[in-house]
């Protein structure tokens, strides 16, 4: 029986929720709460390090999940943990290069040994190189490659492996991967790769039960951007950072930029329950800059 229903029985019944003080409808709020809720399940979160994926991990585990975080940056996977547990969650540590396949299965494994299942799984981490097509070589190519691509595909193999019930598998894509730009191109060519397998493994593991979505970003404030303004010495160029923000928001219809939870809200969706009917889609969390 579905809500809806559920509702006109008790009403028929003479059981109907009655409203609060304040007009507020407790029945709809449960149901939304039940909805987005991940208690008692397992996320698995590559790229956790910092920027969207820390995030990610930060607001999964506000919607009740224990989470396994994974990076190649042993500082920023501590820096994940603490956060993780000030918020009075619990955070498995697995340093892993999603390069590499061996690592990936093991992180899968590490998820299973450390909470008895596996849910949910956002494959996060992801680098880029700018240079010109002209200017590339082959280091630049199969670098952001490696990473983007094969440690999405890897990824994506694991998590369909392990998970027993069901489940969701969240990749980040980009809306570069359908906006050309210069210097881009080998970002770019990745990205739109991971938004065709996101679709590929939608068909492939959805009898099973897994649902495969991506959410494509638009310009969001992380590391990955910060390094147009931080100087050599590492210190922040305000005046370059306010006119890269201050571009970026004129190429928006809202004028504005995002921060790591506007993506990880989205990505939160795509993970609960509320994204039941929903796979094989790429959503895109880019304040309209590209519209598809």
């Amino acid at each position: 029986m579905d809500m809806i229903s559920g509702i006109r029985q008790r009403a028929a019944q003479g059981d109907a929720p009655s409203a609060g003080p304040s007009g507020e409808r407790p029945l709809l709020a449960e149901e939304l709460a039940r909805q987005f809720s991940l208690k008692g399940r397992t996320a698995v979160v590559t790229g956790a390090g910092g920027g969207i994926g820390r995030q990610a991990a930060l607001t999964f585990t506000q919607a009740g999940a224990d989470v396994v975080v994974a990076d190649v940056k042993a500082d920023g996977l501590a820096e994940t943990e603490a956060m993780v547990q000030a918020l009075g969650g619990t955070a498995t540590v697995v340093p892993t290069d999603v390069t590499d396949r061996a690592q990936v299965n093991a992180l899968a494994v590490a998820a299973i040994k450390a909470n008895g299942r596996l849910d949910v799984w956002a494959n996060v981490a992801g680098i880029i190189r700018n240079t010109m097509i002209v200017d590339a070589t082959p280091d630049d190519v199969e670098a952001v490659t490696r990473v983007n691509q094969w440690g999405t595909y890897w990824g994506i193999a694991a998590a369909g492996r392990a998970m027993r019930n069901g489940g969701s598998i969240i990749n980040v894509s980009s809306a570069g991967g359908e906006m050309p730009a210069p210097t881009l191109s080998i970002y770019a060519m990745t990205k739109a790769a991971v938004n065709h397998l996101t679709r590929c493994a939608a068909v492939e593991l959805g009898p099973s039960d897994i649902r495969v979505n991506a959410v494509a970003p638009g310009f969001t404030d992380t590391p990955m951007v910060q390094r147009n303004w931080t100087r050599d010495d590492g210190t922040v160029d305000e005046e370059a950072r306010q006119q890269l923000l201050d571009l970026r928001a004129a190429q928006s219809p809202l004028r504005t930029t995002a921060t790591p939870e506007d993506q990880t809200w989205a990505m939160l969706y795509l993970a609960s329950d509320a994204s039941r009917f929903v796979t094989g889609q790429v959503l895109r969390p880019n304040g309209g800059v590209v519209m598809a």
